[in-house]
């Protein structure tokens, strides 16, 4: 379960603020559950962790086991923003950092960029392994996703004549390229819900099936989200969603607090802050409005942005993460010569010492200026981790009501889309291009 403490807060906030934007947090939570507001049609994520069935995930995991038994050591997961990013998160927080997972398939991504280099040295990758693929698109026109598809698909087609077999497409349940494509060739697919947006779908087969491709409990994760859902149902100043939306809201609207910065002092969460700067920025950077969602990993990047969050310009907020527990124990030694003049720390465990760094850090960046959020979750597991997606999924869309703000749409992706397909002569796109190579 995901824990919230805003004592951080308390030097900077009056409390009739926050009883007054707790108030207003109550009101877009209601927005929120009646199913009325903007964006009403894009709701289906808040009960995927009850009503996910078991045979999807039983589907997932005849995905698994056909691929063993090809002998695949080797996924490529193709896809972009909402479509990659849970995955992702999850794999770099359940994994090894160093060593590679026994009897699963190491998991790569791509379809997220269009850079040569990247695309080319992918290639040499699956030239050396037993390689499948999982491309993920709802239209399957996503231009960064069908070009890295495109290249694979031919790879894979060149060099296995089960080559069909190696491919699972998710994507739309009716239309669009991809699903056309994969009845054509005979794909095994599954379906994005059409009232699941992108950012909201990591507990859909987008980012359940790479999870369990990769060796992981996905029915851990969807009880974690269960337990939190049913929490954040909950109509309740102790409800930590609406004590978060409230909060952030204050800071951003009363004290001008225009960033948050997403803190870990735990590198595995990494890729849960690239998941939620998608995740807060498409749902509340619209009409002039939003705070501006930035990440870092501490101790790491205190000594790279320390010093700005510390003493530069006092727009920004923190929200940390907190692992309660580590999974592993490592104490520190004592050394002879203590040249390194560590041994007053000799006998505790580096994760003690870590959570000193934490609270120094807090107690610090509250002196600076900077009030400070704090989440937390027992520790890095398939059950927590669908408990924090949740409870940010949760959280956003209150958040984003509370600031007035359709939570479920992203109109200003489209933009760099237009002027890409003009100045790439796509066809049906000539009057723009002329308009804009003269601009250029």
């Amino acid at each position: 379960m995901v824990k919230i403490n805003l004592g951080g807060c308390n030097p900077f906030v009056k409390d009739a603020d926050y009883k007054e934007y707790l108030k207003k947090a109550f009101d877009a939570f209601d927005t929120l559950q009646a199913e009325n507001g903007a964006g009403n049609d894009f709701l289906g994520w808040k009960d995927l962790p009850v009503n996910t069935p078991e045979s999807m995930i039983k589907a997932c995991e005849d995905i698994r086991d056909d691929w063993k038994a090809r002998g695949v050591n080797l996924v490529v997961v193709l896809g972009i923003g909402g479509s990659y990013l849970g995955a992702r998160c999850a794999l770099e927080a359940l994994s090894h950092q160093f060593l590679p997972k026994k009897d699963a398939p190491r998991i790569v991504f791509a379809g997220n960029n269009m850079s040569e280099d990247y695309l080319a040295e992918l290639m040499d990758l699956m030239a050396l392994c037993n390689t499948a693929c999982i491309v993920i698109s709802k239209s399957g026109t996503t231009t960064e996703t069908a070009v890295a598809f495109r290249l694979v698909k031919e790879y894979l087609d060149k060099t296995y004549s089960d080559s069909a077999n190696r491919i699972v497409a998710v994507t739309d349940a009716k239309r669009g390229a991809l699903k056309t494509l994969s009845t054509q060739e005979g794909y095994r697919t599954f379906v994005i819900p059409d009232n699941v947006g992108g950012r909201f779908s990591v507990l859909t087969p987008v980012g359940l099936l790479p999870i369990l491709v990769a060796g992981f409990d996905v029915r851990a994760m969807l009880r974690g989200a269960a337990d939190t859902r049913a929490k954040m149902f909950e109509k309740s100043e102790d409800n930590p969603a609406i004590q978060y939306a409230a909060m952030r809201n204050l800071l951003y609207s009363k004290l001008g607090k225009r960033v948050e910065v997403l803190v870990s002092f735990d590198p595995r969460l990494q890729y849960l802050g690239e998941w939620w700067k998608q995740l807060y920025g498409e749902s509340e950077g619209k009409e002039g409005k939003g705070i501006f969602p930035a990440s870092v990993i501490f101790t790491t990047d205190l000594h790279s942005m320390g010093q700005f969050i510390q003493e530069g310009e006092r727009v920004m907020f923190e929200t940390t993460v907190t692992v309660e527990n580590a999974k592993r124990s490592l104490t520190i030694g004592t050394d002879a010569q203590n040249l390194d003049q560590l041994n007053f720390l000799a006998g505790k465990h580096v994760e003690y010492c870590n959570r000193m760094a934490q609270l120094g850090t807090k107690l610090a960046h509250i002196d600076g200026g900077v009030p400070q959020l704090e989440l937390c979750i027992e520790k890095v597991d398939e059950y927590n981790l669908g408990a924090i997606f949740y409870f940010f999924e949760f959280a956003c869309g209150v958040s984003a009501y509370e600031l007035g703000i359709n939570p479920f749409n992203q109109p200003g992706v489209e933009a760099y889309k237009k002027n890409m397909f003009a100045l790439l002569d796509k066809p049906g796109y000539e009057a723009q291009s002329e308009e804009i190579r003269k601009r250029l």
